[in-house]
């Protein structure tokens, strides 16, 4: 148990420490920590909670045609994304004490987001209208759309800069909890599978609509369109970072898509069952990472740094041990019976989980913190193209396994790239 004296009191020890940590940006740190996680915690059950159910009442091929039009608007939205959320980012936590500065890049970026997202939607058309493989399933695209819509909107980047994460928990919250349980009122029968992109659709619209009343009406944003030599700076400015998110989608998004195309919906129902359930539990250390990065950028406290990553790494080894010996055990109590296949799935991307944490805290939270995002970006270009190249080269005798092996490959490649950033520019021995 902790406890303090009155002769500590009256000396300001506790007055001193609360300074030091406001000096250090620490408790903002917390507060973004713990808003992020339990947000994550949501994410994480919203899913574990939805995704049997719909499995069970989709059924497998449903879900798996579902799937595939998620992961094919994930392009999209690594596209309106264009990298702002971490160049976006850092540009608001560098200047968030700049009221006009925070209109400028503010203003610029969502005047480009809607442009891009108009440019998708017409890609997207074309796609659609140009492939039997999408013709004839044209509405659930049309559908996932708004989720693309939605995440434009929504500036995750400009809370996240401004270090105020508990705007982002509350409204994804209140809009993810409220269309998942349309879910359930509504979604019966397997031909009901349409409603699952529209109301997913619907809770990123309204997130992204509240989202930005508050940006207006909290943060005193002014409407001011900054001139087209301005808008073009920050364009420019995020596209390497654009570059880096396309290549993290080639071996993430793109692996769904792929079964999808050449092995058909019933395997990319198994395949999905298995990634979703991987990617929440990675999920978990999403806000950490999330947090981190903005406030590292800012203070460059490495010495809390080092303790977070130690801790962390060595949590989800054992997490995602544990995950691998009880594999069966979660797959069946989730989906039931006849899922051998994703369960095995479940086994290899638990693995590739192990690796893919301590890359993700390599990362920007480290090494773009510290002024060095060019090995960041390369890490994940390097890897996505190889990635890329082994996916082709499988492809006469592809099966889920052995995209879901590359995935591991892929990790290896991404983390060993970032270790030897760390240690080319000494980071690690930083004092």
């Amino acid at each position: 148990m902790f406890w303090l004296n009155e002769k500590f009191l009256n000396n300001g020890f506790l007055e001193k420490a609360k300074n030091d940590f406001r000096g250090q940006g620490v408790g903002r740190l917390a507060e973004n920590f713990v808003s992020l996680s339990v947000l994550q915690v949501i994410n994480y059950i919203l899913p574990l909670i939805t995704l049997p159910y719909l499995v069970r009442v989709l059924g497998v091929e449903k879900f798996g045609l579902v799937a595939f039009a998620v992961s094919f608007i994930q392009y999209f939205l690594i596209l309106t994304d264009y990298g702002f959320n971490l160049s976006a980012t850092r540009e608001i936590s560098i200047h968030r004490d700049d009221k006009s500065k925070i209109s400028e890049i503010f203003i610029s970026v969502m005047i480009i987001k809607g442009v891009l997202m108009l440019a998708s939607f017409g890609i997207m058309s074309v796609i659609i209208l140009s492939f039997d493989k999408f013709r004839g399933d044209w509405l659930i695209y049309i559908l996932a759309f708004g989720i693309v819509a939605g995440q434009s909107l929504f500036p995750v980047w400009f809370f996240q800069g401004m270090e105020k994460m508990k705007h982002i928990t509350i409204f994804n919250i209140t809009a993810k909890v409220i269309f998942t349980a349309l879910i359930f009122i509504f979604i019966r029968e397997q031909s009901d599978y349409l409603y699952v992109p529209l109301f997913n659709s619907m809770g990123y619209l309204t997130a992204g609509i509240i989202s930005i009343w508050v940006v207006f009406i909290y943060f005193k944003v002014k409407i001011h369109i900054p001139g087209i030599a301005c808008i073009y700076g920050y364009f420019k400015g995020s596209t390497e970072f654009f570059l880096s998110r396309v290549s993290v989608s080639i071996y993430t998004s793109s692996n769904t898509f792929i079964v999808g195309l050449f092995l058909g919906d019933a395997m990319t129902g198994y395949y999905a069952a298995a990634e979703k359930l991987a990617t929440a539990i990675r999920m978990i250390y999403t806000p950490l990472s999330t947090a981190l990065y903005p406030y590292m950028c800012k203070v460059k406290n490495l010495k809390l740094y080092k303790k977070i990553f130690i801790i962390v790494t060595i949590m989800n080894l054992l997490i995602n041990s544990l995950v691998f010996i009880f594999s069966g055990f979660i797959v069946n109590l989730l989906y039931g019976a006849g899922f051998e296949i994703t369960m095995n799935l479940f086994r290899i991307l638990s693995a590739a989980n192990m690796i893919a944490i301590p890359a993700i805290l390599l990362g920007y939270p480290l090494l773009a913190a510290m002024g060095y995002p060019k090995i960041v970006n390369y890490s994940v270009i390097i890897a996505s193209c190889v990635h890329l190249a082994m996916l082709l080269a499988v492809i006469p005798v592809i099966n889920v396994y052995l995209v879901a092996l590359i995935t591991i490959i892929t990790q290896i490649i991404v983390v060993g790239i970032r270790a030897y950033g760390v240690k080319k520019y000494k980071i690690w021995s930083i004092q």
